[in-house]
């Protein structure tokens, strides 16, 4: 009987520390945008994009894989309208975002994608950049 209770025992404790080793929280990946740039590029006579370029760091615990950086413009109407900045609203195209196919730890890499924002402008002077710009993380994966 007392072998038994020992087996028993025994058996709940290795339960137990299996629970708990079970529960311990995985490693994840971050990342974070360390540099932006918008930039004004003239595409026609009268048609004007914005681009974008920068630099993301992975500060998380373990390496990326598939990191999807795209940007809006908040500001930006969604009807065409001439002389106002547009952002279509329908799914980002291939040339809308960039992907870092993997990033290690601590590693830091370039992006950049064209058009988040366009424009037909009819006056000679270029227009003015449009005030609530960003450019966002999408997805990523963590690699455990």
């Amino acid at each position: 009987m007392k072998f038994f209770r020992k087996v028993i025992i025994s058996l709940l404790l290795v339960l137990l520390s299996l629970c708990l080793f079970c529960c311990e929280k995985k490693k994840q990946g971050e990342v974070i945008i360390t540099e932006q740039e918008f930039v004004l590029r003239q595409e026609k006579e009268h048609s004007y994009v914005i681009d974008a370029k920068g630099k993301i760091r992975n500060i998380g615990e373990v390496d990326v894989k598939k990191v999807v950086v795209t940007g809006y413009c908040r500001s930006c109407s969604e009807v065409w309208v001439v002389g106002q900045w547009l952002e279509s609203v329908a799914e980002k195209l291939p040339e809308q975002k960039d992907m870092i196919g993997y990033l290690a730890v601590g590693e830091e890499a370039e992006f950049s994608f064209k058009q988040i924002a366009n424009m037909y402008h009819q006056d000679a002077a270029p227009p003015e950049m449009p005030e609530n710009m960003e450019i966002v993380i999408e997805s990523f994966e963590s690699v455990n």
